[in-house]
């Protein structure tokens, strides 16, 4: 077996991986109904990725700045339990979750494509964006994925985790029959 790669020994010490929504579980784009009601697409790779996370035995949450009821909506069909919304300074939100689940900073991943979320990425273990991220952001973080916000980076994220932890196989194997 090859030795871990370093983006490895981090995605294998996750614990709790934490998800921004706009431009991360979303490609960014915002629409609004003729009532001015703000719709949101999420991509359904995506979403099996987070359940597949969860039944690896990965806690999964959401920290976004902006308060939606869509947000929610999603989070309880892919089984997000934890959700933050309305925290443009997402390190109370982060701090509370942490201390509330006894999980260290180092043991959580987190994905945000913005300066906004640079202070969780600087906080976390295993820091990821999209390459759309600000420059900034791409130049802070331990992982660029390949795949877009909205567009299956998500689901990059969640599969190289379970890979790194040795549950990928396990977790697909129902799936194979």
């Amino acid at each position: 077996m090859l030795p871990l790669t370093d983006i490895e020994q981090r995605a294998a010490r996750v614990k709790l991986m934490i998800f921004d929504v706009d431009g991360v579980l979303t490609d960014g784009s915002m629409h609004y109904d003729a009532n001015g009601e703000c719709m949101k697409t999420f991509f359904v790779n995506d979403g099996l990725g987070i359940q597949l996370l969860n039944q690896s035995g990965v806690q999964t949450a959401i920290i976004s700045a902006r308060t939606t009821p869509i947000v929610n909506v999603r989070a309880q069909v892919l089984g997000i339990t934890h959700v933050y919304q309305g925290h443009r300074d997402k390190r109370v939100a982060f701090q509370e979750l942490t201390a509330k689940l006894g999980i260290a900073p180092e043991e959580c991943g987190y994905i945000g494509d913005d300066v906004i979320d640079m202070p969780l990425l600087a906080r976390v273990g295993f820091a990821v964006t999209v390459p759309t991220g600000h420059p900034e952001v791409r130049h802070r973080v331990h992982y660029v994925t390949r795949a877009g916000g909205g567009r299956g980076a998500v689901r990059e994220v969640c599969d190289l985790i379970m890979k790194a932890q040795g549950t990928y196989d396990k977790v697909l194997a129902g799936y194979f029959d």
